[in-house]
């Protein structure tokens, strides 16, 4: 401890161990040690004593569309970097699509990096694109870093990241397992999307029955399959749809290598609690029935679902029209993500270790981030200090996304992020930010 620069002290710390009184040592931006509480500070160390506030890991998002270059309008590295940090995110890997052009050459990944580099609040990472016309260029994406590729099994949303058929999914598939890729998927079969009613305008049950589970449920089956042929790492994004858990449990049992991801507002909102016209609610696949919550809640606490992510989606106020057809489909919920979780979590009687392990420890190890996701020695020094059972409630106007379009607005949550650590620099605290301090990331697994 001789060498510490930093200590950190509070009477609640979360490690991988359990959560208890501890003093956290750091040098180099990494942590040395994890200490009883009453360690001796070495005057050379700057003591940091949080009292009974919770010292828990940095959150790690790897589900985010930051839309920069191209649509910065609708977000970009700046401001999506600072609303993670403010929410008590260190890491965070970015969509492929919605910027132009998409990361799906190694040249387009240059382009992201080099618009990102100066702008990052907080580390960042790239996730690749899997399109129709560029297996070729899989490969060379992997080399130069990207975590893995997410394709679409129906359409985007955007014209420049076309989505897979089963004999294109096949094809991508093969070419990335042959390297032990990850692939990531949007899972909704376009032909159950086409075959659903689609009446367009303002009610949200018209639009939750033009998305229907069985659209997912087909396209995960689909996916299984092909991953158990081919003996393929993938993974579920945003699952809505509970009918589809017992497939992912069959699957898993027969080894097949899937893993599994919800989001916050799955778990926070209620498909008979979205007023119509509210366009902030929707999101592909759609927030379900309350019923359905419960067991995306009951496969988070038997590990069925692996971690929670933001999919953070925003776009610009106007095209969040009334019309639930037409309207962008995204929900904007980076800042405020994890006293949502935590909010629904509590109720639930569930600890903030899990919300932890959910959004921190499991995401990490999605993206093979080993000096991420916990407090514990040898990782990097990435903290949150939460206030949790403090209450705020959500204002627009609070918000340092771009857009401050968001279903959260007028929430009561739980939770306050009081500041945010990276590699042992306090980068916000108290709504004030330092300069952008964040490292571009790349696989290393």
């Amino acid at each position: 401890m001789s060498d510490a620069e930093l200590v950190l002290r509070s009477t609640r710390v979360i490690t991988p161990e359990g959560t208890r009184a501890a003093t956290v040592t750091v040098s180099g931006g990494k942590i040395t040690a994890v200490l009883p509480y009453d360690a001796e500070v070495p005057a050379t160390a700057r003591l940091e004593d949080v009292g009974e506030h919770v010292l828990l890991p940095g959150l790690v998002d790897t589900h985010v569309h930051v839309n920069d270059p191209g649509r910065t309008e609708w977000e970009g590295f700046w401001t999506a970097t600072r609303a993670a940090a403010a929410g008590g995110i260190t890491t965070l890997i970015d969509m492929p699509l919605n910027s132009l052009p998409p990361t799906t050459t190694v040249e387009h990944l240059r382009i992201k990096q080099d618009v990102a580099r100066d702008k990052a609040h907080i580390d960042v990472g790239f996730w690749g694109g899997a399109l129709p016309d560029n297996v070729k260029d899989l490969r060379p994406l992997h080399d130069a870093g990207v975590f893995g590729f997410k394709c679409f099994l129906s359409p985007s949303g955007v014209d420049e990241f076309p989505h897979l058929n089963q004999d294109q999914l096949a094809q991508s598939m093969a070419e990335i397992a042959g390297f032990d890729g990850l692939l990531i998927v949007h899972a909704e079969d376009p032909h159950h999307l086409d075959s659903a009613p689609q009446h367009g305008g303002p009610k949200y049950a018209d639009f939750l029955a033009s998305r229907p589970r069985d659209a997912e449920d087909t396209a995960i089956a689909n996916l299984i399959a092909q991953a158990r042929r081919l003996n393929a790492r993938v993974h579920v994004l945003h699952l809505s749809s509970a009918d589809a858990l017992p497939l992912i449990r069959a699957a898993r049992a027969e080894g097949v290598r899937v893993t599994v991801e919800t989001c916050p507002h799955y778990l926070a909102f209620t498909a008979e609690e979205v007023p119509d016209g509210a366009s902030e609610f929707k999101c592909c696949p759609p927030i379900r029935e309350s019923a359905n919550q419960d067991l995306l809640w009951e496969a988070l606490a038997d590990g069925t679902i692996d971690c929670v992510v933001t999919d953070h989606s925003p776009s610009t106020a106007d095209l969040k029209t009334d019309d639930f057809a037409t309207a962008w489909g995204g929900i904007a919920g980076l800042q405020v993500s994890l006293p949502a979780v935590w909010t629904e979590a509590r109720k639930r009687g569930h600890t903030l270790e899990d919300v932890v392990r959910w959004m921190s420890a499991r995401t990490a190890d999605l993206a093979g981030l080993t000096q991420k996701g916990a407090i514990e020695a040898g990782r990097d020094a990435d903290f949150a200090v939460l206030a949790p059972d403090e209450t705020f409630t959500v204002d627009p106007a609070g918000l340092q996304h771009r857009n401050r379009v968001t279903a959260y607005a007028g929430r009561t949550l739980y939770g306050v992020v009081k500041s945010t650590w990276l590699r042992g620099e306090r980068i916000v605290a108290d709504g004030e930010f330092t300069e952008p301090k964040g490292t571009l990331l790349s696989r290393t697994r």
